[in-house]
């Protein structure tokens, strides 16, 4: 369920992005689509959105987004590395001017000591070669709550980029 303040984000982003003549690519691992599903949820956003990756497998990001197998068995799914080339991949298998990137743990299992529940690596990027990566550690505030923060940190990283 995305909230009234996701919304408002992501339709501002809309905006911005018809303004600037601008397409986005996601490319999604722990949100599971949520960030697409938020820009898809406002009304004119295909003249912005071009597509979306759902890639929850390491096999996914590898056949979908290029991500190398030895940056998954060197760094992990969860991993700057990773969020890199998943933006990377998202950008040159679209038609996309942006392209945002997210991979993380949002539990209720599967955070280390190294790698912890709320633990979200977060990459945006542009054709004119503006990169920016984000690692989150939004602690254990519930699978929910880490997946909306993830997917407000997301717009927040697209929006960046357009006014940049």
């Amino acid at each position: 369920m995305i909230d009234a303040d996701i919304a408002e984000r992501a339709r501002i982003l809309i905006e911005h992005c018809k303004e600037a003549g601008m397409m986005i690519a996601t490319a999604e691992s722990c949100t599971g689509g949520m960030v697409v599903a938020a820009l898809t949820d406002i009304a004119g956003s295909s003249a912005v959105v071009d597509r979306g990756y759902i890639t929850y497998s390491n096999q996914a990001k590898v056949e979908m987004l290029g991500v190398t197998a030895q940056t998954l068995e060197t760094y992990g799914a969860v991993s700057r590395e990773t969020a890199l080339q998943m933006s990377a991949g998202a950008l040159l298998r679209s038609g996309a001017d942006l392209a945002i990137a997210v991979t993380g743990i949002a539990g209720p299992t599967g955070g280390t000591p190294e790698k912890p529940i709320g633990l979200v690596h977060l990459a945006a990027r542009d054709r004119r070669g503006r990169l920016h990566h984000i690692e989150s550690r939004y602690g254990d505030i519930g699978r929910q709550g880490i997946r909306l923060a993830t997917v407000q940190t997301a717009l927040g990283m697209l929006e960046g980029l357009i006014q940049a």
